[in-house]
């Protein structure tokens, strides 16, 4: 009887605190029919875009959850989304290899852009606009310019296939992160390689850049999400909290938090000043394969291989 009342009553002492930290969605946006593999906010935070191995890209309304569009006409499953930096096209990636450009407002398909012999895992915009990159499974970073869509130049020298890419805020670097473990900083005005560091024993899932464009975090097989000075590639710290693999990481607008994803179906915040979690979303019941911060920094956006995309309240 004394073990039970002890028990009962550290119960009661830590499950405040559980309760705090385990926080539910704020809305469940169900569409998809396979898992979800990339999530991205509109540049006026209203819509978001999901894109899924069912081939299709969908788009909600944020302020009522509700969908809006459904873009089809990919042979593969999408493995990565965003909009551009005006809002006006959608761009999604595919595993037949090819880029699909979408028009916003109508969905109508405008354009596609092939040149990549496999699997196409990863788009990012330049922060002008002027430049697209993708990342594939050929091996290679194409950059492609904007205006005219036209290929201007592919960086090539890293091993295996690159599973993501991103631009530095001022756009004169792009990371990708690869299948060797390594995340490779290259220069996009003359294609050089700036530095190629190791931060994962296997595949680097998610690569992004600190809003002030000092730091690098990456996460991919492992437990833990790296951080890395982004002029030298030495490392910052590490951000240990996870149990499985971290599939994507993504910094809030104000670069104070840290989201990251993770096979071990949960979603972590982080204090980048201190580099402790702050926060624990749960709700997902498979892997969690991408985050995004919406540009207020307010909502979180999270998909997944339960085919769910959840919306998390992260700000007032």
């Amino acid at each position: 009887m004394k073990i039970t009342t002890t028990f009962l009553m550290l119960l009661v002492l830590f499950l405040p605190n559980t309760l705090a930290v385990m926080e539910q969605p704020a809305a469940k946006l169900i569409g998809h029919t396979d898992r979800v593999t990339s999530v991205a906010f509109s540049p006026d935070g209203s819509l978001l875009a999901s894109g899924s191995y069912d081939r299709t890209v969908l788009l909600w309304e944020i302020k009522t959850g509700s969908q809006k569009g459904r873009l089809t006409g990919h042979k593969g499953g999408i493995a990565a989304v965003t909009f551009s930096p005006n809002g006006r096209l959608i761009v999604s990636a595919s595993l037949e290899g090819t880029v699909r450009l979408w028009d916003t407002e109508t969905g109508v398909h405008l354009r596609t852009l092939t040149g990549h012999t496999g699997h196409v895992l990863s788009v990012a915009f330049s922060p002008d606009g002027k430049t697209f990159a993708s990342g594939g499974w050929d091996g290679t970073v194409r950059l492609w310019e904007v205006e005219t869509w036209t290929h201007q130049r592919t960086l090539t020298g890293y091993t295996g296939w690159g599973l993501s890419i991103a631009f530095s805020p001022d756009g004169s670097l792009l990371a990708s992160g690869n299948i060797d473990g390594s995340v490779r900083l290259w220069d996009t005005e003359f294609s050089g390689d700036k530095w190629t560091a190791m931060a994962h024993r296997g595949m680097v899932h998610s690569v992004a850049f600190s809003p002030d464009g000092k730091m690098l975090a990456s996460g991919g097989r492992g437990e833990m999400v790296w951080l890395k000075d982004s002029k030298t590639g030495e490392s910052m710290g590490r951000l240990v909290g996870h149990t499985d693999n971290v599939h994507s990481v993504a910094f809030s607008p104000d670069g104070k938090t840290l989201a990251s994803g993770s096979r071990d179906r949960t979603v972590l915040l982080w204090d980048v000043a201190t580099g402790e979690p702050k926060r624990t979303f749960a709700g997902h019941t498979d892997v969690v394969d991408t985050v995004a911060f919406s540009p207020d920094g307010k909502v979180l956006a999270s998909g997944g291989w339960d085919r769910t995309v959840r919306l998390w309240k992260v700000g007032d």
